[in-house]
């Protein structure tokens, strides 16, 4: 019988108030259970907001460089436990097992900057403009922060929103993807461990919770509880869109991290076996399903044909199969429903006016993989900017290639989206790169790179329909975590008054 999981409120592991439960299913293998997960409602959202509301008055007191303490020993935990946390992330979402030892590895990252980070939330002093004055400033927490995750990086994004949350001082409530509920499950399990191991007796229930269940019923919780008072989100632009609106209207701080139609350009004087990898595995890489995924390709009309004989060649040797399995190269889409979107955007390329589908646009139902969501990689040539294959995030592995007649012309197309997350280009000329650098409308650019593979002490994140102008990753996130507070210290003994004419 398939083991039955449960939320986290409150310090205590329970069932949802609903007593129902959702499959967890292995994405390659339909026939494999992975468990049970709570199917919440709007009662286990309030208790577990109650929770970190109470645990905010305690936890906001302990030093910030204690609560970094606590996400040192998550690090040390998770890097002890990576192997089997990212078996089994590769188990529950696809991906091959070295993505998820990425992913895993990211997340410890993280844990070994934030834990950094309490030690590093600064202030500025300021000169005051009167004598006998001093000028301060201090970041303070905010209060209870909801985060929604997505499932193509069931750990890494939690952790990139979770740990600087923490440390800033603020208490969680964690509702992760429908489709990845262990991972986040194992992420919450070794957090309170480290809690427990480095606070003792100080250790503080309800500073991180945890809300299985559906984004319609747990997610529009978040929105219309008056005790969320920050929300991080990464996932699609509909649903963001939604979230700014509402929690717009409630003044909730709010993070978006949506969509990307990201583009690799490959000049004519380009390493064309570099910009050959780079384009595999941005594309293919995690079955194209990241929001920095290379799903565009823009190459300079001089080395369109070589390259693509060479990317046909390459493309046809990629292996599919249980992201765990030795040899495999490209894993299963993370559901049958996100695979029947990518056939769908397949469909509309075919019929799109001189689009030409080059290999791939089929399931891939060969033996095994019968019993799994597999797609084989797929390649459009002879498409125009203006296509909705070009346009469109599909999330899946399809690649759209577009012909350029110059650099001019390349940066334009590529600046021809909604989005503006993540950007390549591939060149060997340096006033190129940089021209490329100053005119990509693009949170990210990557000189000789592929598109994907983001670090943790950077910030990330993107332009345009991409989000909010907020930032993950690096320094910059904390400042979303965080309120500045302005201190005036007046030892003169007298009342001087700022703001008003003293010359």
């Amino acid at each position: 019988m398939a083991k039955k999981y449960q939320n986290f409120i409150n310090g205590v592991w329970k069932d949802a108030s609903t007593g129902k439960f959702s499959e967890n299913r292995n994405p390659a293998d339909k026939d494999d259970l992975i468990g049970l997960f709570p199917s919440s409602d709007e009662n286990d959202v309030r208790e577990a907001v109650a929770a970190a509301r109470e645990a905010f008055k305690k936890w906001r007191l302990i030093p910030a460089p204690k609560r970094g303490d606590v996400l040192k020993v998550v690090g040390d935990i998770m890097l002890e436990k990576k192997d089997e946390i990212a078996f089994e992330m590769t188990r529950e979402m696809g991906k091959v097992f070295a993505e998820t030892k990425g992913d895993t590895q990211e997340g410890i990252d993280t844990a070994y900057y934030a834990a950094s980070e309490g030690r590093r939330l600064f202030g500025y002093n300021a000169p005051s403009e009167l004598k006998n004055k001093m000028n301060l400033s201090f970041r303070i927490p905010i209060g209870v922060a909801g985060i929604i995750t997505p499932w193509n990086f069931p750990m890494a994004i939690p952790t990139w929103k979770i740990f600087p949350a923490l440390v800033c001082g603020n208490t969680v409530v964690f509702k992760p993807a429908e489709l990845t509920p262990k991972t986040a499950t194992t992420l919450v399990e070794i957090i309170d461990e480290a809690m427990k191991q480095v606070l003792g007796n100080e250790y503080i229930p309800g500073v991180l919770n945890l809300v299985h269940g559906k984004g319609r019923v747990v997610g529009e919780e978040f929105l219309a509880n008056p005790g969320i008072d920050l929300i991080s989100f990464t996932g699609s632009t509909e649903v963001g869109r939604r979230i700014n609106e509402v929690g717009g209207k409630m003044l909730k701080r709010v993070s978006l991290e949506l969509g990307g139609k990201n583009a690799q350009i490959v000049m004519n004087d380009a390493n064309i076996d570099l910009a050959l990898d780079a384009v595999l595995w941005g594309a293919f890489g995690t079955t194209g399903q990241r929001c920095t995924a290379t799903s565009r390709l823009i190459l300079h009309k001089d080395i369109h044909d070589k390259f693509i004989d060479k990317l046909l060649e390459r493309v046809k040797k990629l292996k599919l199969g249980y992201g765990n399995d030795k040899g495999v190269d490209v894993g299963p889409c993370i559901s049958e429903a996100q695979r029947n979107t990518v056939h769908s955007y397949v469909e509309i390329g075919k019929n799109e006016d001189r689009a030409t589908l080059l290999t791939g646009g089929e399931f891939s139902a060969e033996g095994n993989l019968s019993k799994g969501w597999f797609y084989k990689p797929t390649i459009f040539t002879n498409v125009t900017r203006n296509m909705r294959i070009a346009k469109e995030e599909i999330f899946g592995p399809v690649l759209a290639v577009i012909k350029c007649n110059n650099l001019e012309e390349a940066i334009d197309i590529l600046n021809d989206t909604e989005y503006g997350l993540s950007s390549s280009i591939f060149t060997n000329n340096v006033n190129d790169a940089f021209t490329a650098v100053r005119d990509i409308q693009a949170g990210i650019t990557y000189i000789n790179g592929a598109t994907i593979g983001a670090e943790a002490h950077m910030p990330f994140g993107g332009v345009k329909g991409t989000g909010n102008g907020h930032r993950e990753g690096g320094w910059t996130v904390y400042d979303f975590y965080t309120e500045w507070k302005a201190v005036y210290i007046d030892y003169s003994g007298k009342l001087q008054r700022a703001q008003i004419d003293n010359y």
